[in-house]
């Protein structure tokens, strides 16, 4: 089935044109984690990041794919570009002028994306700062300064450097997006994690050689891990269908309609998107607060560490908040009731138009309400275990999530282009895969 899967592809030259354009992007975006910031001692920050694992450090530096712990020019990672979309977002339900933009199609989408490229410049530039300056503090565990040569000089070209990797990175995104395959800020994040596994694999095994950790203690988190993604591929893939009846019409000499469908609505409708949004509010706070030497500061960090309970329920509040925002934003009852109505289309027992409009709010609000439980359980229990087992690598559920729910949309966007092409999926007919969208 597999094999038949890759000799359909190359049969295909737009998708393997497709794919061998995001691998060779994704093989640009991990040459570039190599290249370090100037100034930097690399053996006192890899000392410095050897004595914060577990920590809030190791969460972030999962998310950039190993750049912070190297303090590369993709230190920073995409995280600024998906801050500033959260604001763009927000701002979009607040400003009058962003809310006439959303609305006006292909236009106004690539004007709120302007934006955004801005409002990620100028987070870039807030955050650079604040890294350059919480490095000159710090100091490895032997008492090694991190900064050779501190000062404004290397505040200066830190900024400019990381800025200028987040806008490389922003751009790597947006040509996956266009010309490869899956979403390429998703992607971006996905090859971060899969690049690190390797690492934490070969750390384990140490650990086991050494009898630091047992056997038992490997086969309990593998058990873990697996169930973990059954959990996730069920729910990534469950739906609520609603059952629509579409009336019959005559046109011509032909008549339509008069046949029953469904209109699914996902368990999970915003993804992956809750967590990331979720992480990237939380990390950058609680990240400063380790770079900066104030007893208050350090209080913060310790409060924010992601085995502590404050941090969780701050998790867990922000992913829930994101799951009805993002699921609102994206999916609106009303379009949906009325384009139902045009159609000829109803629920039976509804009345169309405004009562369908409500039933479909209803029934979307229940269903994300179970999702962004189930979101918020995959991304906070396991952690807390794996915290508590001394796992020496940050590989929790939010992890397992992001790299299950994009392998999912990209196989099923690989499905969508083979089917097109009247060739058979990547599985084979029994293993088609559903997206999210």
């Amino acid at each position: 089935m597999i094999q038949s899967g890759y000799q359909n592809i190359l049969k295909l030259p737009d998708l393997k044109r497709k794919l061998l354009v995001t691998l060779a992007l994704l093989f640009v975006y991990r040459v570039g984690v190599h290249v370090p910031t100037p100034g930097i001692d690399a053996a006192a920050l890899a000392s410095f990041f050897d004595s914060t694992r577990g920590t809030l450090f190791a969460m972030f530096n999962m998310f950039s794919g190993g750049a912070l712990e190297n303090l590369s020019v993709f230190a920073l990672g995409i995280m600024p570009y998906i801050s500033a979309s959260i604001i763009l977002q927000l701002m979009t339900v607040v400003v009058p002028h962003l809310e006439q933009l959303s609305k006006e199609g292909e236009h106004g989408r690539k004007k709120i994306t302007q934006y955004t490229r801005y409002g990620t410049v100028v987070l870039s530039i807030i955050q650079g700062f604040g890294i350059s300056v919480g490095l000159e503090a710090m100091t490895s565990p032997a008492g090694a300064p991190v900064v050779i040569y501190p000062g404004w000089g290397f505040r200066i070209i830190t900024v400019i450097t990381l800025t200028a990797g987040t806008a490389f990175i922003m751009w790597l995104g947006e040509q996956i997006t266009e010309r490869g395959i899956g979403n390429g800020i998703s992607m971006i994040i996905f090859a971060g994690i899969v690049a690190r596994m390797p690492t934490a694999i070969g750390n384990t095994l140490r650990l086991v050689s050494t009898g630091e950790m047992g056997i038992f203690t490997i086969i309990i988190l593998i058990v873990l891990m697996v169930a973990v993604i059954g959990c996730i591929i069920f729910m990534e893939q469950s739906q609520r269908r609603i059952p629509v009846q579409y009336a019959k019409r005559v046109v011509g000499r032909k008549m339509y309609g008069g046949q029953t469908s469904h209109l699914p609505l996902k368990i999970n409708t915003a993804g992956v998107i809750p967590p990331i949004f979720a992480s990237s509010i939380i990390m950058f706070p609680a990240t400063l607060a380790n770079f900066i030497d104030l007893p208050l500061m350090k209080s913060v960090a310790a409060a924010m560490s992601p085995e502590t309970i404050v941090y969780n329920l701050i998790y867990i509040g922000f992913i829930v908040f994101f799951c009805f925002f993002y699921t609102a934003v994206t999916f609106n009852p009303d379009d949906v009731a009325e384009r139902m109505k045009k159609n000829g289309g109803y629920i039976p027992g509804i009345r169309p138009g405004k009562k369908t409009a409500e039933y479909i709010d209803r029934v979307l609000t229940r269903i994300t309400l179970g999702g962004a439980m189930y979101v918020s359980a995959v991304c906070v229990l396991p952690t807390m275990l794996m915290t508590k087992f001394n796992v020496p690598f940050y590989f929790g559920g939010t992890a397992l999530l992001i790299v299950v729910g994009v392998a999912i949309d990209t196989i099923s966007q690989i499905e969508t282009h083979m089917i097109s092409r009247n060739y058979e999926g990547f599985l084979g007919k029994s293993g088609a895969i559903k997206g999210r969208r």
